[in-house]
């Protein structure tokens, strides 16, 4: 009998899982440990492996399938084994192709436009231009169009794809959209018209000038679209305005990744249910700075180098070790106070961001951390991380130093009591010994559960952690 592998729960927030792709196809033969497939969870992408040894009979759930945890995925049995999908009462699959929907839908278009009347297909002129002072003239000349196609619609229904146009055929484009395509030198033999039967409107022209990507090449292929594409498009056209007003992009709705949605139903759960309180300081950061750069000149031939967030996660756990009452959780009923600090830290990816863990970071020098981070890291951008690699955490730091920003307030990140949003370094006069002189300044600001954390506590920490980061050869002991 087959033995039946299910959609696995393999973070402690995942409720569906997306099959991205299959790595062994029906009819391989699989051994226990061998991996099947890649499943992208709500927080990275992992290899999905077999239990069992046999060979795929049967694969329930296509590639790029949303499937909820405890799902089918797939039968491993002996070769040749017929097998059915569970019961519909049982473990049916919840696999559901994203692109199911629209499909149908294009279906059942085509199904009733057959039975569409012609004659409807161009009923209005564009809704685009209504509110223009031409808005007469269009009406005039989606009514002359709609004369000259009437013999042809008769005899063929009429669809609304985009017409194609040659030299021998007429353009056909709106006065005003042509008057606007004038205005820019655009050729409107160039232009993908989007009104009643593939005519060229205003938004049409706007939408060029805003993005010459959008343009036909001169023999009249229509543009992909694809970023390869943009990189290698041509300049805007001669004569056409770099502040020529147009739509910023294309009006779309996505369906938000898992990572997205958990993100914003965890965000939403921590910024309404936990009382946050937020503390800032500002720190003298040229010791740290000269320091760092003293060490990465000293030690470039090793390849170390070691970055402000290494430091900083180093001090945290420090700081954690010194006031040990922010290294707490609220359990609902009480403080959980935790025996380590697993420091992690915020890495922004294509979808949202994850919170790689540098487990039991008070005990590992800084150069250990920096060595641990990089790779975790690189592994967090490419979704590859496994679950023990973000979970855990009981401090988090965010920095976003990296991108200019000199001080921000982060949203604690749960079970956590506390998270620390770290700034830019910042070259400015500041007062040393009575007098003014060009110093370089670093603001942290701390935010706190306040069922967790009071005020004075967290004064306490951003005081040591403060302590520590201007005296930065402690941070080497």
């Amino acid at each position: 009998m087959a033995n039946i592998i299910d959609m696995p729960k393999l973070s402690d927030t995942m409720s569906t899982g997306t099959l991205v792709k299959w790595l062994k196809n029906e009819g391989d033969v699989v051994k226990a440990g061998d991996m099947l497939a890649e499943v992208e969870t709500d927080k990275a992408t992992m290899e999905l492996e077999s239990f069992f040894d046999g060979t795929i009979v049967k694969i329930f759930a296509p590639a790029g399938s949303v499937v909820t945890v405890g799902a089918p995925l797939c039968a491993v049995g002996t070769a040749g084994e017929k097998v059915d999908a569970p019961a519909a009462g049982g473990a049916a699959p919840a696999a559901k192709k994203a692109e199911d929907a629209p499909a149908a839908e294009e279906k059942k278009t085509a199904a009733a436009a057959p039975e569409e009347k012609p004659a409807k297909t161009e009923a209005a002129p564009a809704a685009e231009e209504s509110d223009d002072t031409d808005a007469a003239d269009e009406s005039k000349q989606a009514a002359v169009e709609k004369a000259e196609q009437a013999p042809a619609a008769a005899a063929k229904p009429a669809t609304t794809a985009p017409a194609v146009t040659g030299p021998a055929q007429r353009i056909k484009i709106s006065p005003l959209a042509k008057k606007v395509a004038a205005q820019h030198q655009i050729d409107p033999s160039r232009l993908v018209g989007t009104g009643p039967g593939g005519r060229i409107v205003k938004a049409d022209v706007l939408g060029a000038v805003a993005d010459p990507t959008k343009l036909k090449s001169p023999s009249g292929a229509a543009p992909s679209g694809s970023a390869a594409s943009a990189k290698s498009a041509a300049p805007l056209p001669a004569g056409a305005s770099f502040f020529a007003k147009g739509p910023i992009q294309e009006a779309r709705t996505v369906a938000a990744s898992n990572m997205r949605a958990t993100i914003a139903k965890r965000l939403l759960e921590a910024k309404t249910q936990i009382p946050h309180f937020y503390l800032e300081i500002e720190l003298d950061a040229e010791p740290l700075s000269v320091l760092r750069q003293q060490l990465n000149g000293a030690l470039e031939k090793e390849g170390v180098k070691l970055s402000v967030n290494d430091f900083i996660l180093k001090a945290s756990a420090e700081a954690l070790r010194r006031v040990p009452g922010v290294n707490a959780s609220w359990t609902g009923t009480g403080i959980q106070y935790h025996a380590a600090a697993h420091v992690s830290f915020a890495v922004a990816i294509e979808d949202g961001l994850i919170t790689p863990v540098i487990k039991d970071t008070h005990t590992k020098t800084v150069f250990q951390i920096s060595a641990e981070a990089k790779p975790l890291g690189k592994r967090a951008k490419e979704k590859k991380l496994k679950p023990d690699e973000f979970t855990g955490g009981t401090f988090c730091v965010s920095n976003l130093g990296m991108m200019g920003i000199t001080k921000f307030s982060a949203i604690i990140n749960p079970p956590n009591a506390a998270i620390l949003a770290v700034g830019t370094t910042v070259t400015k006069p500041v007062v040393k010994d009575g007098a003014i002189v060009i110093g370089q300044t670093l603001v942290l600001t701390l935010s706190c559960d306040h069922r967790v954390v009071d005020g004075a506590l967290g004064a306490q920490f951003l005081g040591a952690l403060k302590d520590l980061l201007e005296k930065p050869a402690l941070l080497l002991v």
